[in-house]
Parts: C-alpha cells; sequence; structure tokens
C-alpha cells in the first residue's frame, strides 16, 4: 500500500512539473527537441513581426569621397541616437554620432572615435553600441555598467578598407549624447585572431559585434557577444564570447552559431544584432553571396546557442536606385507599433544609411 502511495505521489508530482513548465514557457523549448529548432509557424510569426515592406529612402549621407556604414540606434531622454562609422578616402573606419527627434530626419553631431596615435587600432575605429535593451519595443535605451555606457568596436594598425587582420576592442563613456571621445580600455582588444582559443572560422579576421546583457545569466555570463569573423575572403560566419565584467571575454563553444554557404565555401553571415520577441530570442543579420547580392534576414532561438535561420523572402534586399547593389547590415526596432529598419544601402548615391518600414511613412 505505501509503495501505491509514493508512486500515485510521485506521478502527481510528474504531472504538476509538466503543467508548470509548459505554462511559463519553458516546454516550448524541452518540446523542441536536442537542436531546440524553432518551428515554421512560429518563424512566420516573427516574420509578419518584423516586415518592413516600405522603404522611406536614405537618412544619412557622407560628404564627398566618404563611405557612410553599420548603425546602431538608441534613445535617450526622449530622443534618438544613431552611432554609425565613416571611412574617407579609403584611409580607415571611424565612429561618429548624429539625433533625431522622429527616427526619420537625422542630424550629424560628430565624432566620437577618432584614429589614434599609434598601437593596434591606430587606423581603425568602428563602433557599434553595447548593452542597449534588446526587449522588442521596450524603448531601445541603453543601460549602463560600472557606472559607464560601453561600446565594442572593430580595430586595426592598418590604413584600408577593413584591412587583415582587424579585432574587436571595448570602450567606455559617461555622455554618449555628447561628441567626445569614448576611452577604450587598457585591456583591448578583448577578442583577436592571435589569442591561443581563436576557432577555425576566425582566424583570419574579426568583424563586427553586438553585446548585450542578459540578467538572467542563461549561459551562466551577464554579457554576450555575437560577432562574425572571417576564415578567408568572402567567407563569414557568426559566434559568440562571454564576460562577467565587460573587460575579460571567452568565447563560448568551439562552432560558430550561424553559417551559410557552407556548400559552396562562400558566403557571409555578418553584423549581427538581438532582440527579444516574446520567449525568443531573435538575430536580424545580413547575408550575403551564398544568394544574390547582399540582403538582410534573421534566425530564431530559444536558448541564445542554437538558432533556427529563417527560410522565407529576405527583411531587405536591393530594389531601388540608392541601394540597388548592397542593402544590408541591419538594425531594426520597434517603436509606437511601427517597426523601424535601418541598413547600410550601397547604390547611385554611394554607401548610405537608408531606413525601411512597417507602416508607409512617406505620406
Amino acid at each position: 500500500m505505501k509503495v501505491k502511495t509514493r508512486l500515485s505521489i510521485f506521478v502527481s508530482l510528474l504531472f504538476l512539473t509538466n503543467v508548470f513548465f509548459t505554462n511559463t514557457g519553458f516546454g516550448q523549448v524541452k518540446a523542441s527537441g536536442a537542436s531546440q529548432s524553432v518551428p515554421v509557424e512560429r518563424m512566420q510569426q516573427v516574420y509578419e513581426e518584423v516586415k518592413t515592406p516600405f522603404k522611406y529612402g536614405v537618412v544619412i549621407r557622407g560628404e564627398e569621397g566618404q563611405l557612410i556604414d553599420c548603425p546602431s540606434i538608441f534613445q535617450y531622454n526622449k530622443k534618438w541616437y544613431m552611432v554609425y562609422v565613416s571611412i574617407t578616402n579609403e584611409i580607415g573606419y571611424e565612429t561618429f554620432l548624429a539625433e533625431s527627434s522622429d527616427l526619420l530626419h537625422w542630424t550629424k553631431l560628430g565624432k566620437i572615435m577618432s584614429f589614434r596615435a599609434d598601437g593596434w587600432d591606430r587606423w581603425q575605429v568602428d563602433g557599434g553600441i553595447a548593452l542597449c535593451d534588446t526587449r522588442w519595443g521596450g524603448g531601445s535605451k541603453l543601460q549602463s555598467f560600472d557606472g559607464k555606457y560601453w561600446m565594442s568596436y572593430i580595430g586595426g594598425a592598418l590604413q584600408g578598407y577593413e584591412p587583415d587582420p582587424l579585432a574587436i576592442g571595448m570602450a567606455w563613456t559617461k555622455t554618449p549624447t555628447e561628441t567626445k571621445e569614448w576611452t577604450p580600455i587598457a585591456e583591448n582588444p578583448v577578442l583577436s585572431r592571435d589569442q591561443p582559443d581563436v576557432r577555425e572560422f576566425e582566424k583570419l579576421t574579426l568583424y563586427k559585434s553586438q553585446v548585450i546583457w542578459d540578467k538572467r545569466k542563461t549561459l551562466g555570463h551577464p554579457f554576450v557577444m555575437y560577432y562574425n569573423g572571417k576564415i578567408k575572403d568572402g567567407f563569414e560566419k557568426i559566434g559568440m564570447a562571454v564576460s562577467d565584467n565587460m573587460i575579460h571575454w571567452k568565447r563560448y563553444g568551439t562552432e560558430p552559431v550561424i553559417a551559410n554557404g557552407e556548400d559552396k565555401q562562400t558566403g557571409i553571415s555578418g553584423d549581427p544584432q538581438i532582440v527579444k520577441i516574446g520567449e525568443l530570442w531573435v538575430m536580424f543579420y545580413f547575408g550575403a553571396f551564398w544568394q544574390p547580392g547582399a540582403f538582410d534576414t534573421f534566425a530564431c532561438s530559444y536558448d541564445m546557442v542554437n538558432w533556427t535561420k529563417w527560410e522565407g523572402p529576405h527583411l531587405i534586399e536591393p530594389s531601388e536606385p540608392w541601394d540597388n547593389q548592397f542593402a544590408h547590415k541591419p538594425w531594426v526596432i520597434k517603436h509606437k507599433g511601427i517597426v523601424y529598419h535601418f541598413y547600410c544601402a550601397v547604390g547611385d548615391q554611394g554607401r548610405v544609411i537608408a531606413l525601411a518600414t512597417s507602416k508607409d511613412l512617406r505620406r
């Protein structure tokens, strides 16, 4: 009798545990199998939520001989700010700041990371904001850690257009809306191809990164970085690193988490941006050459590590005179019910920052 009673209690506990995990959303992760893939139906829902079919046009242009690239957007004191990079006469990348009150009309404010006198990042300082609020529709506000606001950046010692090798550094400021130079940390570069734990896909150079603050420590660490690395020209994959203090970083896993074009041994997956939509982590990133041209797409994950790639229509692809060569490198936000998709456009106006939206705002 005692055995039957214990068995009955055990079965009841199993039932209650199953109900708990299902109702809290954890059941979706568990039910998705070893690979934790996201169902097609859920991927379609995300696409319908984030798609931006209306191209508004160019929002930031360069001066003569100047190429503009890599937008990242945040909100501060009810104003919008864009960190972007520029290269003039192909000498090297520097980082700039622009301001907007409506996400449509932008005013350039000035430079926030300049060429340095010497060192590993003398001629390349290509920055993007870190620790932006990842909640979809949550305001895109910057979060400070250790009393500082942070960015990660691509650094290099050689002049030219993205010359190898490039590495990843960290910088900080206490005044993210002012055109003052951000301060690189003394421990830079935090990730490079010369470190002993470098993985196969990043042995040539490291590219654009985004750092997010996961306060639940899903992976055992609060700070998670996604970045693309290159093993050879035209072949880039996205990998991960983690940190407890924004200064010391270690690579997570032995393989990339996003790769495309492996059957052709060519193709770029790069410039990841991470947001959280419901129970899903969503990674916006650009693809190039494993399908025609350069375009923006996305992937989804329950656990930040195993990603299901969207196989449907591209979020952005060449279609207009200003982006007829490339439409890529996303930064996507939702504000007051409208999705804004900023991207680097290459076409008849050179390399510029353009915008597409979920609602037609041109009228």
